[in-house]
């Protein structure tokens, strides 16, 4: 007997008839003899819905009674699932996230997850019960309703996982049937993984792959917790996400993951003396604006040009914070750039392997693509370039590397 935790989005709860059929598909592992948690998200379009109606009511909902209203929608999918686990013959038990407990902190819209009760949980699974879990919130320390933030449900899932001390958590995906190398949408000969390490999934999540949510790859991570990415639809196998093995390392790259919302902000001819980058840093940080690759020139004649890149929502508060402090420590004008675009490969095997980075440059200098930027990390090389060149820079990079051949590049 297994302790199975799964998760299943929007669009597999999106109707009456795929509640009915996501509730079916769970019985059947229960049948197996397996105990078993499920998460379920609001169902498809349910929580745009709820804002654009928060929105009618005032322009700037107030956070707290925004999250009160978002929390509906995944109490609105447990309850339809319980009802149609219970009509097919077999008990099923309905939580939300303050019944759990989950129990979060107080930053209403995008709260973290400090820890997970599982008592009523447990009881529940050895009361023979099917166990529904509202994804996407928790509740914190003065017992208020807090949300976790979009893909909030995938780090729910993982999170109850870990804590549950579950075999498998099982994160079915509307759109895909696992990790792709790329996405399939841009280069049509990426192919599906069988394995990827924790710390490569994270890096391809943080680069802008959307199969997992950050958070939910750090508690996978930071508890071992298995995590097995499939569709809901096809029963077709998926990938698992674990932790880094030997034969991983014979790997060189193992995706390439590309963002588009970025955008470029420099500052020229900057006075180059200690506490000119704090001060252009600290008034963005404290915003809450996030601050991704960050280039210096070398300095001349004590002057310098620091450029550096945020999220192409955060671009014009950012140009606006910027150009107060460049006036006020001399510096001689601020530029902006929102059409670029951000490409990266990852891998655990660069570890080990060197000349990773000249590869990917000169596959990109043969067909005439300019870098502006570049960041790298032990698993990780990112370059920024322009936008208009992004899909045709995947698909080069998919092929330099050997990721379009049916087996993956060994070195």
């Amino acid at each position: 007997m297994a302790l199975v935790v799964q998760k299943y989005g929007g669009t597999s709860v999106g109707t009456v008839e795929k509640i009915k059929a996501v509730a079916k598909k769970v019985i059947d592992y229960h049948k197996e003899g397996n105990k078993m948690v499920v998460v379920l998200s609001a169902m498809a379009g349910r929580t745009d819905g709820l804002i654009r109606l928060a929105r009618q009511i005032c322009s700037d909902p107030d956070p707290r009674e925004l999250d009160v209203l978002l929390a509906t929608g995944e109490q609105e999918s447990v309850a339809l699932f319980s009802m149609a686990v219970k009509d097919m013959g077999l008990e099923a038990q309905s939580m939300l996230g303050f019944q759990v407990a989950i129990h979060t902190d107080h930053i209403f819209g995008r709260a973290k997850i400090n820890q997970v009760e599982t008592e009523r949980i447990m009881k529940a699974l050895n009361d023979n019960k099917i166990v529904a879990i509202a994804g996407f919130q928790g509740l914190d320390a003065y017992g208020d309703i807090t949300t976790l933030g979009r893909g909030g449900s995938d780090t729910t899932a993982v999170a109850l996982a870990a804590a549950l001390k579950a075999d498998v958590c099982e994160i079915f995906k509307d759109d895909v049937e696992g990790v792709y190398t790329t996405n399939p949408e841009v280069c049509p000969k990426a192919k599906k993984l069988e394995m990827i390490s924790y710390e490569e999934m994270l890096e391809m999540a943080s680069l802008g792959a959307k199969v997992l949510e950050i958070r939910a790859v750090e508690f996978a991570m930071k508890y071992n917790v298995p995590v097995y990415v499939r569709s809901t639809f096809s029963d077709k196998r998926g990938t698992m996400v674990v932790a880094e093995t030997k034969d991983m390392e014979k790997v060189l790259v193992s995706g390439v993951a590309y963002s588009k919302n970025e955008s470029r902000v420099t500052i020229r001819k900057v006075p180059d003396r200690p506490g000119v980058a704090s001060r252009i840093f600290e008034p963005i940080f404290e915003s809450g604006i996030v601050v991704d690759m960050i280039v210096q020139n070398t300095s001349e004649d004590g002057l310098t040009d620091i450029t550096f890149t945020v999220p192409k929502a955060d671009f014009y508060r950012t140009m606006k914070l910027v150009t107060e402090v460049a006036q006020e420590i001399g510096a001689e004008k601020v530029m902006g750039d929102e059409d670029i675009a951000k490409v990266s490969i990852v891998g655990v095997g660069m570890r080990t392997h060197a000349g990773v980075a000249n590869r990917m440059f000169a596959a990109l200098a043969a067909e005439n693509i300019n870098i502006m930027m570049i960041s790298t990390s032990e698993i990780k090389i990112s370059v920024v370039i322009q936008e208009k060149y992004l899909e045709l820079a995947v698909r080069i990079l998919h092929k330099a590397f050997g990721l379009d051949d049916e087996t993956r590049t060994e070195e």
